[in-house]
């Protein structure tokens, strides 16, 4: 076989041998490894208003057997190693919207705050916060999905001190009910009993309740989604006609509890309601092609879920940079 190389060829061959040979070992890499990661938070644009993502990081739940059941243990494993997660540690995201309408800065959930419950690396939203440029002081409305501690463990810090100090808050008045209900701290909730009582009740005097099917900030529908607790809710968040759905624990996995909406939550308070509910929302939200906003799907938890025979799929929304 002949190669024909031309003389221009062989020319720039040599010239490129030759820069290398003068710049010897300086030519490869010594820059040091920085350890380093993005900060965690997220930015886009829904109609006229704009939406920060803080997270409060990684919450891991370990092996997903005795947690999510209904499902024999090896089909969950199964599911999870086909999607190229681990099917021994499954780690959920906590994922938190802050809507500036212009007119108001609403916060959805507030992580665990202090509580290491589920390991050290959740408490991270009000550096998340930091990273993002926006000051506690500034949030107008600190919405509640439900009263379990990795949506309420950070309204007030380690003292009782409130943490959004002009917000008021906003939850459904049966979850606070059930989940400050002080006969319930010789029951199996009372971890999260403990933790409810101590975020919400020193900011009862400006807890505000909201009612299934209301606007109660300009833009901000509830949806009531019981079954997880008994006042769960998901939010419609809108602004010049356009729309996503802030899920809170609808659906606390992408794949297992999508993929098999039925299968049950061991953190759920009523896990055949909460089933229901999944079904029903989320046949809702797929046919109105609704946008959602899931408080524990991988990072940073946008996108949109399609139904797929007996359950749904879920198709994140690809990170845009507007610079």
């Amino acid at each position: 076989m002949t190669i024909d190389v031309s003389r221009r060829s062989l020319l720039a061959l040599g010239a490129g041998l030759g820069a290398s040979a003068m710049l010897g070992s300086s030519a490869l890499a010594r820059a040091p490894k920085l350890g380093t990661q993005t900060p965690y938070w997220h930015r886009f644009i829904l109609g006229d208003a704009e939406v920060t993502v803080v997270s409060d990081g990684p919450l891991p739940l370990g092996d997903p057997s005795g947690t999510f059941t209904g499902v024999p243990k090896e089909e969950v494993k199964k599911m999870l190693a086909d999607n190229f997660l681990s099917p021994d540690n499954v780690v959920l995201e906590q994922n938190s919207p802050i809507v500036n309408t212009g007119d108001k800065l609403i916060l959805f959930d507030t992580g665990m705050g202090s509580s290491k419950m589920f390991g050290a690396s959740t408490g991270r939203q009000q550096k998340s916060m930091t990273e993002a440029g926006i000051k506690p002081g500034d949030i107008d409305a600190v919405v509640c999905s439900h009263a379990h501690i990795d949506h309420i463990g950070g309204i007030v810090d380690e003292g009782g001190k409130p943490l959004f100090p002009n917000a008021q808050v906003y939850i459904s008045q049966i979850d606070f009910d059930f989940w400050t209900d002080e006969a319930k701290l010789g029951s199996p909730a009372k971890d999260f009993v403990v933790h409810a009582r101590k975020n919400l009740l020193p900011v009862r005097d400006r807890i505000v309740f909201f009612k299934d099917g209301q606007e109660f900030l300009p833009g901000v529908q509830a949806i009531a989604a019981p079954g997880h607790t008994v006042g769960h809710t998901i939010f419609l968040v809108s602004s010049a006609g356009k729309s996503f759905a802030f899920l809170g624990d609808l659906s606390h996995h992408s794949v297992l509890l999508l993929e098999r909406p039925r299968m049950e939550f061991s953190y759920d308070t009523d896990p055949k309601q909460a089933a229901d509910t999944r079904v029903k929302l989320l046949t809702m939200l797929a046919a109105n092609k609704t946008p959602v906003m899931s408080y524990h799907f991988a990072w940073p938890g946008y996108g949109h879920v399609a139904k797929a025979g007996d359950g749904f799929h879920y198709y994140p929304e690809p990170m845009k940079m507007t610079l």
